[in-house]
């Protein structure tokens, strides 16, 4: 019973490590539209620190989290720092009045199917607001830093 139990207890870690995304994996694309409709990649964003930013308009915390956002935003910015959002809205208008209300001046892009968005799917987001940090290279080095902890690691990605 035991031999059963701890293989059982090893199979689950073996698959709930896989059925993630880790530091030091590189993420799947995102292409998906802003705004106007333009499709934004995250392939466009090379050789800068990347701060992707999964969100809604209905989501509280996530709201609440967009105030330092753009502070790190606008003090990074020229440094090579850039934030792309990822909506989960599936309503357009009410995305439009949450980065108008916010005032959100960097990279917004929309997967209307909401929580049926693949893109989250291929991130493993099963809640937001959820983050992922990339170097310059494209690599993710860190998952949901927010604080303190996200600026010092943006810091140290930019020298």
């Amino acid at each position: 019973m035991i031999k059963l139990f701890v293989s059982f207890f090893l199979c689950l870690v073996v698959y709930s490590t896989k059925a993630q995304l880790h530091p030091l994996a590189f993420p799947p694309e995102i292409s998906l539209p802003n705004q106007r409709d333009s499709i934004i990649k995250l392939s466009s964003f090379t050789g800068k620190v990347v701060l992707i930013d999964f969100w809604a308009s209905w989501c509280g915390p996530c709201r609440a989290a967009n105030p330092n956002l753009k502070r790190l935003y606008k003090k990074y910015k020229g440094k090579g720092f850039v934030i792309l959002g990822v909506s989960l809205d599936d309503k357009k208008t009410d995305w439009m009045k949450a980065i108008k209300h916010d005032k959100l001046e960097y990279t917004q892009v929309i997967d209307r199917d909401a929580w049926y968005s693949k893109v989250a799917e291929q991130y493993y987001v099963d809640q937001i607001p959820m983050s992922f940090l990339l170097d310059k290279k494209g690599m993710i080095v860190a998952i949901d830093l927010d604080g303190r902890a996200l600026e010092n690691k943006i810091v140290e990605l930019l020298k």
